[in-house]
């Protein structure tokens, strides 16, 4: 998202994601980890948000556990209840914050991931 910045990333998610939209996505967030240790990060599953196929949902879970405690903040933002349910799952695995916003409070969900 446009509003990224340093160690702040936006994602936003349409559609179902691919394996392919993490061979694009996961070197931008390692090149960040590289840079800044650890990230603040904001997930924006818009009203087209469908999910993940098999594949994506392996890379987002391996590269999830493999820097459970490189993120400070993560704001998902509108995404489906079990969307929710699955972050609410698996929050104890991180050690940064965890915070779940609707749809319509992206503004919010930017300044507490920036706080």
């Amino acid at each position: 998202m446009n509003e990224s910045e340093g160690p702040v990333v936006g994602i936003r998610a349409s559609g179902l994601l691919h394996e392919e939209d993490y061979t694009t996505l996961l070197p931008e967030l390692e090149a960040r980890f590289d840079t800044y240790g650890k990230l603040r990060l904001l997930f924006f599953a818009d009203s087209g948000f469908e999910g993940w196929d098999i594949r994506a949902a392996w890379d987002d879970m391996s590269f999830g556990l493999k820097h459970a405690s490189d993120f400070e903040r993560l704001a998902l933002v509108g995404a489906p209840d079990w969307v929710v349910w699955c972050l609410k799952l698996s929050a104890f695995l991180m050690k940064g914050e965890v915070k779940v916003f609707d749809g319509d409070a992206l503004d919010a969900a930017w300044a507490w991931v920036r706080a």
